[in-house]
C-alpha cells in the first residue's frame, strides 16, 4: 500500500466524513434525531474529539480501501457503502440492545441508511484519490 496515498486519502475521507455529518446530522435531520433519541447539541459538541474521530474514521477507511485495492471512485463507494452499513447496523443494534441510544428502530433504519450513504461518498473519494496517477487502459 502506497503511504503517500493512504495519508491523503484518509485525510481527504475524514473532511468528508466531517462535512457530510454536519449536514446530515447537523442540518437536515436534526429534528428527525432529536425527536428520536439521538440529540445533536452543537453547543455541547466536544469539536477536537468530533475531528479526531472524523480523521481516524477516514483513515479506517483508507486502510480498508488500500487493503480491498480499490483505485476508482465507484469501487471505493462499494466498499465503503458496505462495510459503513455493516459497521453502523453493528454499532447501532448493539447501542439499541444494551438501552442506550435510539428510541426504536426507525431511527436505527434511517442512520444506517445516512452512515452508509456517508461511507460510500467517503468512499468514493477515498477510491479516487488511491487511482491518481493511474494510468487509464
Amino acid at each position: 500500500m502506497n503511504s503517500n496515498k493512504f495519508l491523503l486519502g484518509g485525510l481527504a475521507g475524514g473532511v468528508v466524513y466531517f462535512v457530510l455529518g454536519y449536514v446530515f446530522y447537523g442540518l437536515l435531520l436534526k429534528k428527525f434525531f432529536d425527536e428520536n433519541g439521538m440529540m445533536v447539541d452543537m453547543d455541547k459538541m466536544i469539536w477536537w474529539a468530533m475531528i479526531a474521530g472524523n480523521l481516524a474514521a477516514g483513515f479506517l477507511f483508507s486502510y480498508i480501501i488500500g487493503k480491498a485495492n480499490a483505485s476508482t471512485m465507484g469501487g471505493g463507494a462499494a466498499v465503503g457503502f458496505v462495510v459503513g452499513l455493516l459497521m453502523a447496523l453493528g454499532f447501532d443494534l448493539t447501542m439499541y440492545g444494551i438501552g442506550h441510544g435510539m428510541s426504536g428502530l426507525k431511527p436505527i433504519a434511517v442512520d444506517v441508511a445516512v452512515s452508509a450513504v456517508i461511507t460510500a461518498i467517503a468512499g468514493a473519494v477515498i477510491g479516487w484519490v488511491y487511482g491518481m496517477g493511474k494510468k487509464a487502459a
